[in-house]
């Protein structure tokens, strides 16, 4: 079984992630423009009619303002809390909304998708992993520090979609004002290069083959500094950043193991705490 995955965009100007195989696939999160997603999905040569629901993150703008229109026009069912619902501000007439439940896989053909909880400041905000045949994607972005959830299911992922919002140093020497700094940085804002590389390093399964990192901001981070600091410690994972102005190529990810080397072998999170 092989997954299929792509940024579409990823960043505070938006953020749409594409996950399927060769019959289905999801959407998790629509906050580009409808007319955005079908001319960067052409360019990828893949098709709307493929995709089968949208999973719903949280109600900020960035991840949301683009999926009543795609769900009206393509007659998807969106996935969403009742609290980003409610929050969301946005009309939802004429669309399918079905709630969901954290920890409760959701079937939508032979995908399966799993939410469960995230720290960031919004109402009801949730990650997701997305199955199929024992091929896992994980999306955890906006998130303010790495929780127990994510460290669990981010040892259990062939590829990751991961937030590395900004660097430190730059968002302290940055024209950002401070309210805003402590909002990014205050542990339900969003993570840093720091913790996303921590995450990487001590929890990464040695079977993890693409690392795509999200979220980046365009004031407190640098992509090239990124890949750099994550390449170094990729062994022998593929690192990828996502941008904020167009579409990656399409992944394949398939749960064939990866040759780990002896530095290579993670401790996992029960014989961490044990």
């Amino acid at each position: 079984m092989q997954l299929f995955i792509t940024s579409l965009n990823s960043g505070s100007n938006g953020n749409c992630y594409y996950i399927g195989n060769h019959r289905e696939a999801v959407l998790v999160d629509a906050g580009i423009s409808c007319r955005e997603t079908e001319k960067r999905m052409s360019r990828l040569g893949l098709s709307m009619s493929k995709v089968k629901a949208v999973f719903v993150s949280h109600e900020h703008a960035d991840h949301i303002k683009g999926v009543p229109v795609l769900a009206r026009k393509y007659k998807l069912p969106v996935y969403i809390t009742p609290d980003t619902l409610q929050n969301s501000r946005l009309d939802f007439t004429g669309v399918q909304v079905i709630p969901f439940q954290a920890h409760e896989q959701v079937q939508v053909g032979n995908l399966s998708v799993t939410a469960f909880p995230k720290y960031h400041d919004a109402r009801d905000p949730h990650s997701f992993i997305v199955s199929g045949q024992k091929v896992r994607v994980g999306v955890f972005t906006d998130i303010g520090v790495p929780c127990h959830h994510v460290i669990e299911h981010f040892q259990q992922c062939h590829a990751v979609f991961l937030e590395a919002n900004y660097d430190e140093a730059m968002l302290d020497k940055g024209r950002y004002p401070y309210y805003l700094k402590n909002r990014i940085r205050g542990g339900k804002g969003h993570l840093s290069n720091r913790q996303a590389l921590s995450l990487f390093t001590a929890y990464k399964p040695p079977f993890m083959s693409h690392l795509l990192l999200s979220h980046l901001s365009k004031d407190n981070n640098c992509p090239k500094l990124v890949k750099n600091l994550f390449t170094l410690h990729a062994d022998g994972t593929e690192v990828v950043v996502a941008s904020r102005f167009e579409e990656t190529p399409v992944y394949t990810i398939t749960n064939k193991p990866l040759p780990v080397s002896p530095i290579g072998i993670q401790t996992s999170l029960f014989d961490a705490i044990a």
